[in-house]
């Protein structure tokens, strides 16, 4: 079999919350219909994710935000990969945030039949072994329209 080749990657995550920010991304998209974040930053004991919505969320949409994304945890779905050539992505699929030299091959990350997204970073089995999913916090910035969480996933 042919060696498949991909991207370096520079970073070290902690799987947990490396694939809650897949999820989240996910949640976020099916509750505000907004795109995955624009800016992340996912680490072992606390992370933070950044997404455009058109209003500021309340506080019951926050507390849904945490339900649900408990609830797909406890949904203990599988996290697959597919390799893929990049000219034949699934429609779903957006290659716009990879780096402008990727590799021809892609790999697709795949959390059940929920979420789908090309990352070459490391992931749990499954959903249920991200842990709990904490909301530390939120913020809004009605001038960017930018809506900021704050979580953690506690093992």
């Amino acid at each position: 079999m042919d060696q498949i080749i991909l991207n370096e990657h520079n970073k070290e995550e902690f799987p947990p919350a490396h694939t809650a920010e897949h999820l989240l991304n996910q949640v976020m998209i099916r509750i505000f219909g907004c795109k995955r974040s624009y800016n992340a930053h996912v680490e072992r004991k606390k992370s933070k994710m950044s997404f455009y919505l058109a209003n500021k969320p309340s506080r019951h949409d926050e507390k849904l935000i945490e339900v649900t994304m408990n609830n797909m945890i406890a949904e203990d779905l599988p996290v697959t990969y597919e390799y893929v050539d990049r000219n034949s992505l699934p429609d779903d699929v957006s290659i716009d945030r990879l780096p402008y030299d990727a590799s021809d091959t892609i790999r697709l990350v795949r959390i059940g039949n929920y979420d789908v997204c090309p990352c070459i970073g490391k992931h749990v089995r499954s959903t249920s072994q991200i842990g709990r999913f904490e909301l530390l916090g939120t913020n809004w910035d009605e001038e960017k329209r930018s809506f900021r969480v704050r979580f953690k996933v506690v093992q």
